[in-house]
């Protein structure tokens, strides 16, 4: 089961890279929309909307990686304070009892839309933006995908850790 290990950090390392530069564009185009409006008069509905597209993309795609490098937001009243062991149990249970079941809920309730989505192409938003709505519908299974990835990927770790001690 280890050698499955470094496919599944793999998946998010490499999505994790790409959300990088999903932040640099989003921060350029808003720099880009606002000397636009305030500088030359002018805005256009389709370059929001892709400011909004990017930071849905930034947070739903990231949040994988984010779990992969432990940066994620954690309520550390008991957890710091928890042995190497007890952190190992802790994370192993908050993974196979809360975040792979929620996210399972997710994809599943999520589903039917995306899919009713994807089969009209669901247009634009608001009148003038991207004509691509279902594109942004999918990055909710995807992150649940992307979660799910990770926790699998978490437990093993932390069942290895456990073992070894």
């Amino acid at each position: 089961m280890p050698g499955i290990l470094p496919v599944l950090k793999g998946v998010n390392t490499a999505i994790g890279s790409v959300v990088c530069w999903i932040s640099l564009l989003m921060v350029l185009l808003q720099f880009s929309i606002v000397i636009l409006r305030y500088v030359y008069g002018i805005s256009f509905v389709f370059l929001t909307e892709g400011v909004l597209y990017m930071h849905a993309s930034l947070f739903m795609l990231g949040a994988g990686y984010t779990l992969l490098k432990d940066e994620h937001v954690r309520v550390d009243i008991f957890y710091a304070k928890l042995s190497d062991r007890g952190r190992s149990i802790t994370n192993i249970c908050g993974a196979l009892f809360f975040l792979i079941p929620s996210s399972i809920v997710i994809f599943w309730v999520s589903f039917p839309s995306v899919r009713n989505s994807w089969k009209i192409f669901e247009g634009a938003i608001s009148v003038g933006g991207i004509p691509a709505s279902f594109l942004l519908k999918t990055l909710i299974p995807l992150f649940c995908v992307t979660l799910i990835i990770e926790a699998i990927a978490n437990v093993i770790e932390e069942s290895a850790r456990l073992k070894s001690k």
